[in-house]
């Protein structure tokens, strides 16, 4: 699996990339509704897109739109899973190598 995914982690990048870009409009997108007490996104929605990679887009948008800061499982739970995203895709690129 290792060798399948280094040799395709430029794909692997992207698609975190890509669910961190979608984590973090739907953060703001998120504290924008809450704002006007509309109908909100489930954090649901928000953790399964952290788990999927995009960790490190929940997290510059908690920070970016001061949302969900205040619930613990964000504030610790959103920074865990971007340094294990990290930690995972560095893992990947340097077995390429």
């Amino acid at each position: 699996m290792r060798a399948f995914l280094g040799a395709h982690w430029p794909v692997l990048a992207l698609w975190c990339l890509f669910a961190s870009a979608i984590d973090f409009a739907l953060m703001g997108v998120d504290k924008w509704k809450a704002r006007r007490d509309a109908w909100r996104i489930p954090e649901r929605v928000l953790w399964a897109f952290a788990l999927l990679g995009g960790a490190l887009g929940g997290t510059l948008g908690m920070q970016v739109f001061r949302h969900k800061t205040q619930h613990w499982y964000f504030r610790l739970g959103f920074p865990a899973l971007t340094v294990l995203d990290l930690a995972l895709l560095a893992w990947v690129v340097l077995g390429s190598i």
